[in-house]
């Protein structure tokens, strides 16, 4: 049976169609504003005193170095937002995947007007999954580095742990290990651990009268040794391009460092991007999406609506499209990027886990990505499906998340509770992307639940007026998950098209593992 394009039974004309919008419509824009507050964000003296330096601000970098006319995914720009008094806006760093001379490449840019561009705990997070994103699609690194190393008063939550500071450096020996070019662009100072990242750097580029290599800064080394010294003297590009060798290339200025970078890249030998011209757009607009989600979190709307704007042609090749319903499976593509399709229709049965992982097994077969679409209350409770096994039938679809060797994405468009989070390719499953919606809600489960669960076994009978309630609500949103990195990224969902096809651009950079296990029936 050929691929058919889906027919859209909503009615644009309908109240809840209208209400949807709205409601969607202002999320979107609130996405946007805080956004923009972090690109602009309220410390305009640290930003003017970088600019009077002859200093480009870290996505005027970006901007400069990636090729012209080409997008820039950004990752976690929202990171550490409502927390720390949103003093670190995208904790300092921003990171993200563009193209530099046709090859996609990650790149890590320190924000020396926040903080000095120090690391934080959300820092270091953000600059590791950078890398391993990196590790995982075989994506060049490029620091853009302006920082003053970690966040002093923040040492012992920054410093000693297995994921902490020295994972960075771990990481940059794991990436060069498995051939992966990797360039320095000192920028600014690069202090104390930080001076480690150009120098397990493949090749450093470092402006001069600007950028400053050293391990200890001058008031370390006086401290140390009564040494007075200058930064420049210390450490400085004459000093690393003549005498030590630490860095390779003396740079003028911002621009010139840019432009030598974007040669380093051209003479690297790298995969350009893959690039797909044929292919349809859908047959209705992304728009109608604000339409579509439902404003009240406990009404769904059918996965075909949400899969009908987003792939090519709307097309859609369903798999057991009579058998499990609650979980709707199939094959389509996107920006010209074959892709097999997982989504939420309800709760997740026995049946609808079987069903999802013998359509896994399929994909990881023939090397097809998957793209969970997650809008999961978790499995089915009771005591009829405890009797036939849930559990067990569960833990076969987790094994195929975790075991399958081809790329996941995986996007929340509405709630992501308990196991179903797992089944469907949560963080903790290691998708190569895990994008959000605005109205995105991520937990163990919802606040009444809960406080019904704890007001039960103590039996009381005030469960609304749990304290429980109001904190999950909190700790559930999207803007708290996005803060502490759970994701990669909250996206407007008029975005989702474009952002999904560019995730499935970085992924063919990795040679995909398929037939991991074999095709079976439960």
């Amino acid at each position: 049976m050929d691929s058919q394009a889906i027919k859209s039974l909503i009615d644009k004309s309908s109240l809840v169609f209208k209400e949807n919008f709205e409601h969607n419509l202002k999320l979107a824009n609130e996405l946007k504003e805080r956004l923009l507050n972090v690109i602009d964000h309220a410390n305009k003296q640290a930003i003017e005193k970088h600019k009077e330096r002859g200093k480009l601000l870290a996505r005027q970098r970006i901007d400069i170095l990636i090729d012209e006319g080409t997008p820039f995914l950004e990752l976690s720009a929202l990171a550490a937002c409502n927390q720390w008094e949103n003093q670190f806006p995208s904790a300092g760093v921003v990171a993200g995947i563009g193209l530099v001379e046709g090859v996609q490449c990650m790149i890590l840019a320190n924000d020396a007007t926040v903080k000095g561009g120090t690391y934080i705990k959300e820092t270091i997070k953000k600059h590791v999954r950078a890398q391993e994103i990196a590790l995982q699609n075989n994506l060049p690194c490029i620091y853009l580095v302006d920082s003053g190393g970690v966040f002093l008063p923040e040492q012992a939550n920054v410093f000693p742990d297995r994921f902490d500071f020295g994972r960075v450096f771990y990481n940059q020996s794991k990436l060069s290990a498995k051939g992966i070019p990797q360039i320095s662009v000192v920028m600014g100072s690069c202090t104390a651990g930080g001076a480690y990242v150009p120098a397990m750097s493949d090749q450093t580029i470092i402006v001069k009268n600007q950028g400053t290599i050293f391990i200890g800064g001058p008031p370390l080394v006086k401290a140390a040794t009564g040494e007075e010294v200058t930064a420049e003297e210390l450490g400085g590009a004459y000093v690393h391009t003549a005498i030590s060798g630490v860095a390779d290339y003396l740079a003028e200025n911002d621009l010139d460092a840019l432009k030598i970078c974007r040669n380093l890249i051209q003479q690297a030998n790298q995969k350009k991007a893959p690039k797909i011209l044929d292919y349809s757009e859908p047959k209705y607009a992304i728009s109608e999406l604000y339409g579509l989600i439902p404003a009240e979190n406990k009404k769904t709307v059918h996965p075909y609506e949400i899969i009908a704007r987003i792939t090519d042609g709307s097309l859609f090749h369903e798999f057991k499209q009579n058998y499990a319903t609650n979980l709707v499976t199939g094959f389509a593509a996107i920006g010209g990027f074959q892709i097999g399709i997982i989504a939420n229709n309800g709760f997740l049965n026995a049946e609808a886990a079987r069903k999802g992982t013998h359509f896994i097994e399929l994909c990881d077969q023939r090397g097809i990505p998957l793209l969970f679409l997650q809008n999961i209350t978790g499995f089915i409770v009771g005591k009829s499906h405890e009797h036939q096994g849930i559990a067990r039938d569960g833990a076969k679809m987790i094994h195929a998340v975790a075991n399958t060797g081809v790329p996941k994405i995986t996007l929340v468009i509405g709630g992501s509770f308990g196991a179903g989070n797992y089944a469907m390719s949560g963080r903790a499953y290691d998708p190569e992307f895990l994008f959000l919606w605005p109205n995105a809600k991520t937990a163990v489960m919802g606040g009444e639940q809960a406080a019904s669960v704890l007001q039960t076994i103590k039996n009381d009978t005030n469960e609304k007026e749990h304290p429980l309630v109001q904190q999950f609500y909190n700790e559930s949103s999207a803007y708290f998950s996005t803060s502490r990195l759970w994701d990669d990224g909250i996206i407007d969902p008029m975005d989702t098209r474009k952002i999904l096809a560019l995730a499935l651009s970085i992924v063919t950079n990795k040679k995909i593992d398929k037939g991991t296990f074999g095709v079976y029936r439960m």
